[in-house]
């Protein structure tokens, strides 16, 4: 099998991610943090250095304000529901997932917020020029995908912190296809909140996730439970990060973070090459192909969209899998507004995203086989 679906989850997992996780099934079981015992401390010691390294990795100054979620959407919503305040007025890219647009849309619904979609001009990517037309009075927060999980344009995201800092204005940023291979640091990029998926871009195993706090202002916690503190108290606690982790974290799941995370520090140089030379490559070799190609060459981050003439691009996904045995995207990517800007909505797009773990000979194999999909596959159900 050829995985080429790396933007949904990656398929090669590191080994130390694997040991990590087992290791923590092993050693790592009580509750931590919930218990005084040595074996709760243990894995709460284990819990507090993983925060630690995810705050240093993107520069955040407060390691306990890395809050641990269930995966990206579960700390967008987090973080979207917890600073809406009614009346305000949110500006959100075209960009962005259902997990962003989603949200916006119920408190629309629900009457306790206004939002705008900023639409990109520069097929490179988005910038604050785009925002600019959108802002108001009463504009509390811009929320901004990093990098596209449909075609990987590029968010220009400096000047946008840069805007949002100026203007009191919350900065929140989707990292879940951009975590693992690009440079972030909240503090100089001026980010509030920043939302990422351990599975991706840091090889971790699925349903981890993290939101991470870079302001002074109170968030309202979306679930209310369980922290092992105040127990004796029906109201939740103000202190991050237990306002807003009720119930038992997952040890194995953030020691598995831990160690993905370690794998792409030491590995980050490698990684970002890698997904450049191939993104590069496939790039230059579909339009060669004269295939209708949604990415900009500049935007060599690992995800690649395309489509073979007007064909649907869940049948070329099909194909690719019952008769190459080649993983890709077709459809929509739970992103539809990027796609009615893209022109896409009657066919979606074929997306290949990549990672570390790819090589050349599997992008020349999927070359090869797209060329046949076009040239004999679909010429001969035309002849028939």
């Amino acid at each position: 099998m050829i995985y080429l679906d790396n933007s949904a989850s990656t398929f090669v997992k590191p080994k130390q991610v694997i040991n990590a996780v087992n290791d923590s099934l092993l050693h790592y079981c009580a509750n931590p943090g919930r218990s005084g015992h040595n074996a709760s401390i243990k894995s709460a010691l284990m819990v507090e250095k993983t925060r630690e390294n995810i705050a240093n990795h993107f520069g955040l100054s407060n390691p306990q304000n890395v809050i641990f979620t269930y995966n990206c959407t579960s700390a967008l919503n987090t973080a979207i529901f917890g600073f809406a305040k009614k009346g305000c007025h949110i500006i959100a890219s075209e960009n962005e997932h259902n997990s962003v647009l989603r949200p916006l849309e119920k408190l629309k619904q629900d009457g306790i917020i206004e939002y705008d979609i900023a639409y990109q001009h520069n097929p490179i990517g988005i910038t604050i020029e785009d925002f600019l037309p959108y802002v108001k009075n009463n504009t509390s927060m811009i929320i901004c995908n990093h990098i596209s999980n449909v075609n990987g344009a590029k968010a220009e995201i400096e000047g946008i912190g840069k805007f949002c800092k100026e203007k009191n204005i919350l900065f929140l940023l989707d990292c879940a296809q951009s975590c693992g291979h690009e440079k972030i640091d909240m503090e100089k990029q001026n980010i509030n909140l920043l939302a990422f998926a351990g599975h991706k871009g840091f090889y971790a195993p699925q349903s981890i996730g993290a939101l991470l706090i870079n302001t002074d202002k109170k968030i309202v916690p979306l679930i209310y439970g369980g922290t092992g503190t105040n127990s004796l108290e029906l109201f939740q606690p103000e202190n991050l990060p237990e306002r807003l982790e009720s119930g038992t974290v997952s040890t194995p799941l953030i020691m598995g973070l831990n160690a993905g995370l370690n794998f792409v520090e030491n590995n980050f140089e490698d990684i970002k090459y890698k997904l450049d030379d191939l993104s590069t490559y496939l790039n230059f070799e579909l339009n060669k192909l004269d295939f209708k190609v949604y990415t900009q060459p500049e935007n060599s981050t690992g995800v690649i969209a395309f489509n073979i003439d007007d064909y649907d691009s869940n049948q070329i996904a099909t194909i690719l899998n019952e008769r190459y045995n080649i993983c890709v995207r077709g459809g929509y990517h739970c992103a539809p507004l990027k796609h009615k800007a893209l022109k896409t909505l009657d066919q979606g797009a074929v997306r290949v995203s990549l990672s570390y773990f790819n090589t050349f000979s599997e992008i020349q194999h999927l070359l090869y086989a797209l060329k046949n999909i076009r040239n004999k596959i679909f010429k001969q159900n035309k002849k028939g």
